[in-house]
């Protein structure tokens, strides 16, 4: 075997991996709509959002009413999240991914964390404030 069909064979394996792992979190997080997140959120007292996105983004626009942690941070500012453990966090970014990653993290930290499907992209194409 080359050196080039060992370095393809490792990329493939990769690109395998990062795939795998994406439909495993996207399965095992749940995911909204922005309709029925906004629903959930207007309905329900124990629902928050949080925007994960950076604080540039956060100026553009975010979701009225949401709390900002950006994805980087999670970890190290869990504990400003504590009066939320008994709560839903529905998490937000542009596009959903980092917010998955968000969800997948705060998961783990013992939260109840969700996914906005499509992010701030298909919230503001849904005509939502």
């Amino acid at each position: 075997m080359t050196t080039e069909q060992i370095l393809l064979y490792a990329v493939i394996v990769l690109i395998i991996y990062y795939v795998g792992k994406k439909i495993y979190l996207i399965k095992s997080i749940k995911q909204y709509s922005p309709a029925d997140a906004s629903a959930k959120v207007k309905k329900e007292r124990n629902v928050v959002f949080l925007d994960v996105r950076t604080d540039k983004e956060r100026k553009q626009n975010f979701i009225k009413g949401s709390y900002h942690i950006p994805v980087t941070s999670i970890k190290d500012r869990g504990q400003e999240l504590k009066k939320f453990k008994d709560a839903e966090i529905i998490c937000y970014c542009h596009t959903g991914n980092r917010s998955l990653t968000a969800a997948s993290k705060l998961k783990k930290m013992g939260f109840n964390a969700s996914n906005l499907s499509g992010g701030m992209i298909r919230w503001n194409a849904s005509g939502l404030r």
